[in-house]
């Protein structure tokens, strides 16, 4: 299996969490459930289907292997983060049910580590929460307010907290720190042994992996790729990032790029410098994302976005690594975290992930086709794609459950434009993110255009 360079994640596994665990397709099949894609989404699917109907015959094929893609190369936060805010989730159901699929989020980043402990899976989970730091006024104003907000929603320092100044420099050792939020529910995870210790567990109980096997096709109850066809009663898109791939689902989803590097594991007198004892993951306050987390080893896994999105949602190897993109992540980083200026960085990646037009994560299941889906994450896809498999579980058996009923379950994300029009929209958004920082940053008021922006992506 070609894994070096995929990640610092790939690349820190032990050698029996490397080996193949599928053989490609060779012919027609059948089956009660395929499954397109073995990352999380899929895998996980097929671990809560093995579950609640042990007798159910299941497939599932991957282009690559299991884990190749963003379940991978993330940055390891098992997070109650959902793209669309509480208000966009109510206008499209009700404030209960916001509240609803907030607390089901927050729910499963306690599962997965309930999970991992009673499989004796090691995935060096620590569930220290998330600290967003404020460094200048305008990050100060909007974190603030949105803690203000939290509580129109009836949630508490439970959920979202605010830190001052002295109490967020006790949790990590940033600059320029003016305060910051805090929420408990965040873990910190090694997300490539979750997924591949997930694969070997589906492969144990009989699901038929197969892996180097590209779906070309989703239909009906059918799933084409070159080495045959696979026929069944449910057909689950767990493609992500990917799914431009399918034929005639180009327009599905955006594939965004994330990029991330990792340094070195650092000494014992640089870790206490920069805090994150709990292995909080952490963030600020910009619009631009940044996330990172200090890994069991002791190093800093840190990412952001910023990549140019490719015409014609070309997904490209080529793109996992972007030099310009990199250096300003080593750069932020070090101006975050100056203790880390001089750190060797060992290792760069990235990938695609998946973006719906409406920034609308959903699940779902068509009865009449067969044709089930959970996907559009927009990059916090670790948690979220647990509780969307545990839906689709239910759904496929038949099983009428409070997850049935939580308003991201079939909702209908629009398409994205066509060329040039994606292209022009999702890099528009991309500069207008950036130059927003830049006039905080230099200014300390909030800038207006991106909160202009947000309105037009319907957050």
């Amino acid at each position: 299996m070609a894994r070096a360079g995929l990640s610092w994640w790939w690349d820190s596994l032990p050698d029996d969490l490397t080996q193949p665990l599928g053989e490609p397709l060779q012919s027609d099949t059948e089956a009660d459930v395929a499954i397109v894609g073995a990352g999380f989404t899929g895998l996980w699917t097929a671990y809560y289907l093995t579950e609640l109907n042990p007798h159910l015959s299941i497939v599932i094929i991957d282009a690559a292997w299991a884990g190749f893609g963003a379940s991978g190369r993330n940055g390891g936060w098992a997070s109650a983060l959902f793209p669309a805010s509480l208000d966009a989730i109510a206008r499209r159901s009700s404030a209960a049910g916001a509240i609803a699929l907030t607390r089901a989020l927050q729910d499963t980043v306690v599962h997965l580590g309930a999970v991992a402990d009673a499989e004796g899976w090691d995935i060096h989970y620590q569930r220290g929460g998330t600290v967003q730091v404020a460094r200048n006024p305008a990050h100060v104003a909007r974190l603030q307010a949105e803690v203000a907000h939290s509580r129109e929603w009836g949630l508490d320092d439970s959920d979202l907290t605010w830190l001052s100044a002295d109490q967020a420099r006790e949790v990590i050792g940033a600059s320029n720190v003016l305060g910051a939020t805090y929420t408990p529910h965040c873990a910190a995870i090694h997300p490539a042994r979750l997924v591949r210790l997930l694969a070997q567990a589906v492969v144990s109980r009989g699901v038929r992996l197969h892996e180097g096997t590209v779906a070309t096709s989703i239909e009906p109850r059918t799933v084409r790729t070159p080495y045959g066809i696979v026929r069944a009663r449910y057909v689950v898109r767990a493609t992500e990032g990917y799914t431009r791939s399918l034929r005639g689902q180009r327009r599905a989803l955006a594939p965004i790029y994330s990029l991330m590097i990792a340094t070195e594991p650092l000494p014992s007198d640089l870790l206490d410098s920069i805090g994150l004892s709990q292995r909080a993951t952490f963030t600020d306050g910009r619009h631009l994302i940044i996330y990172g987390q200090r890994t069991a080893d002791g190093r800093i896994a840190f990412g952001g976005r910023g990549a140019p999105y490719h015409f014609g949602s070309r997904v490209d190897p080529r793109d996992d690594v972007n030099d310009r993109i990199h250096d300003a992540l080593i750069r932020t980083l070090g101006e975050l975290l100056p203790a880390l200026r001089d750190v060797p960085i060992t290792h760069r990646w990235g990938g695609p992930l998946g973006v719906p037009r409406d920034w609308m994560s959903s699940v779902g299941l068509d009865q009449k086709t067969g044709l089930a889906w959970s996907s559009g994450y927009v990059g916090d896809g670790v948690a979220a794609s647990n509780l969307g498999a545990r839906t689709l579980a239910h759904l496929i058996t038949g099983q009428d459950s409070p997850l049935t009923r939580l308003p991201w379950v079939n909702h209908p994300s629009p398409t994205w434009e066509v060329e040039p029009l994606r292209w022009l929209g999702a890099n528009a958004g991309l500069a207008v993110m950036s130059s927003a920082d830049g006039v905080e940053g230099r200014t300390g008021r909030p800038a207006r255009r991106a909160e202009v922006f947000g309105r037009l992506l319907g957050h």
